[in-house]
């Protein structure tokens, strides 16, 4: 079916429009420096195709709110844990309901993180589940930054990862990513690089307007016409909008933005007496506390320092023996191995985040009185990639499950407890974990991430994966000498069950 989008009229006052189903084949970059009016052209987009298509809208200002109003998108509001999010994304695919992801009052790292939980969920939908869906990302060159920044660099990995399934892998389980950004340097080139459609606005700052250019298939010399574009303007190309560079003039909007630019006004009448009104304090400035400024720092010389630092160090004191008996190592690690079997015997702790189950992990620590320095997040890493191998004591302490454990440090973290999984089953001579299982190990709902893995070990020359002639699936581990069991790939979650 065809859907033409009105966008507003090109060169001529002849009307330009947008093919939908291409748009949804192919996905669109936005680009132009603040004030072009990007927003504009997304609000356009979007009331234009709300009664054809469902829509998600990844809005960091809140600028976007205003359509459920006039249009019935959902309001999400961001402040959740990653985990809900994750569950009303796939909620929202189930039951194709458009909605606005509303991260207004979060920091930078806060919004990266809650996108990318919100956009895991989209993408790791059910197949049954994949609909068309046009996500619409706001000011992309938060989430997906070509360069780090002051952000931690788990969340920047994680909403880059994110942003990049949506524009690399997204199209076949039905997700258009529409991204707009204000300077396409800021913005990951993998991330840009997956668009077929450009809707270029005004730049000015030439490596910006040169990336333009270069997209468009303009000429150098032609990159400065972006500084002459007014607002509202944009130079479109792609096959959903048109083959050659076409200037195209945005339409108005039924909607508005709660915020807007500030408007010119005039100065007020200057009252009689205004050096009274400035110079002299309102009965409610009285009652607030007085700000002092910080004392200044007292500057010792440096004759002084010499001086301390050559007199002798005066004798330790013995700290005083506490009244709580000391722990051992052993008894410690016990505690801890404790606490991570509670936090893994929570049905929802596959599907949690490393971050979200690390804060968890300290919690039930304190509230289990565990002695020591808490556990660092690279260490709880490690033992929570052991813990979720589900291997007894007995093998535990034999020399192949140290050497599986020395293997597995090949490995980054994220995948080092499907290898375990895997060693556990080829050590205790049981069947072949199936893909269910080692989905839920790795923390996802896809099984073919998860035999992708399988792959990924066997090209590092770590385990070779076979078939026998019933379909049944044997992996087998040369540096160890063992091997799994036949187990069906496509089986139910067996341990899943067996916990339950």
């Amino acid at each position: 079916m065809h859907i033409a989008v009105d966008m507003g009229t090109a060169t001529g006052g002849a009307g330009a429009s947008l093919d939908l189903e291409e748009l949804l084949a192919t996905r669109l970059l936005v680009q132009g420096n603040s004030g072009s009016g990007k927003s504009h052209l997304l609000r356009r987009l979007l009331e234009q195709s709300a009664p054809w298509v469902q829509q998600v809208v990844i809005d960091p200002e809140g600028d976007f709110v205003t359509l459920a109003d006039r249009f019935g998108h959902v309001v999400v509001d961001a402040q959740r844990t990653e985990a809900e999010l994750t569950g009303i994304a796939g909620r929202i695919r189930q039951h194709r309901v458009s909605v606005v992801l509303n991260l207004e009052g979060l920091d930078v790292e806060q919004q990266m993180r809650c996108a990318a939980a919100f956009l895991g969920g989209l993408f790791d939908a059910d197949r049954d589940h994949w609909y068309p869906v046009l996500v619409v990302v706001d000011e992309a060159q938060l989430f997906a930054p070509a360069v780090a920044g002051e952000v931690s660099d788990e969340a920047r990995k994680l909403s880059l990862g994110a942003m990049t399934n949506l524009m690399c892998r997204g199209r076949k389980r039905g997700l258009a990513g529409v991204i707009a950004t204000q300077r396409l340097a800021k913005l990951a080139k993998n991330v840009a690089a997956e668009a077929s459609n450009f809707l270029m606005g005004r730049t000015f700052l030439d490596i910006d307007m040169a990336r333009a250019a270069d997209l468009l298939g303009m000429d150098r010399r032609q990159a400065e016409t972006f500084r002459d574009l007014a607002r509202g303007h944009f130079v479109a190309l792609g096959p959903a909008l048109s083959r050659r560079p076409l200037p195209i003039t945005i339409g108005p909007v039924e909607t508005s933005a709660r915020s807007s630019s500030p408007k010119l006004k005039p100065l007020p009448d200057a009252p009689v007496d205004v050096e009274a009104l400035i110079f002299t304090a309102a009965a409610d400035e009285l009652r607030q506390p007085v700000r002092r400024p910080p004392p200044q720092p007292v500057v010792t010389p440096t004759a002084d320092i010499l001086a301390q630092l050559s007199r002798a160090r005066p004798p330790e004191i013995e700290a005083p023996q506490t009244l709580f008996p000391e722990i051992d190592a052993a008894e410690r690690d016990a505690m801890l191995d404790k606490v991570m079997r509670e936090l893994l015997d929570d049905p929802d702790a596959g599907f949690r985040s490393v971050a979200v189950l690390y804060q968890d992990f300290l919690v039930r620590c304190r509230i289990h009185r565990v002695p020591g320095e808490p556990l660092a997040l690279p260490a709880f890493r490690r033992r929570l990639a052991i813990a979720r191998a589900e291997v007894d004591d007995e093998i535990a302490q034999g020399p192949l499950w140290a050497e599986a454990l020395a293997l597995s440090q090949r490995l980054t973290d994220d995948v080092q407890s499907v290898f375990l999984i895997l060693a556990q089953a080829a050590v205790s001579g049981l069947p072949c974990p199936a893909d269910a299982t080692l989905a839920r190990i790795y923390g996802t709902h896809s099984a073919s991430r998860a035999r992708r893995l399988l792959s990924y070990f066997e090209e590092r020359g770590l385990i070779v994966v076979r078939t026998d002639f019933h379909g049944q699936r044997i992996v087998a581990f040369p540096d160890l000498q063992v091997e799994t069991l036949p187990g069906d790939p496509n089986g139910p979650d067996v341990t899943r069950e067996a916990a339950e």
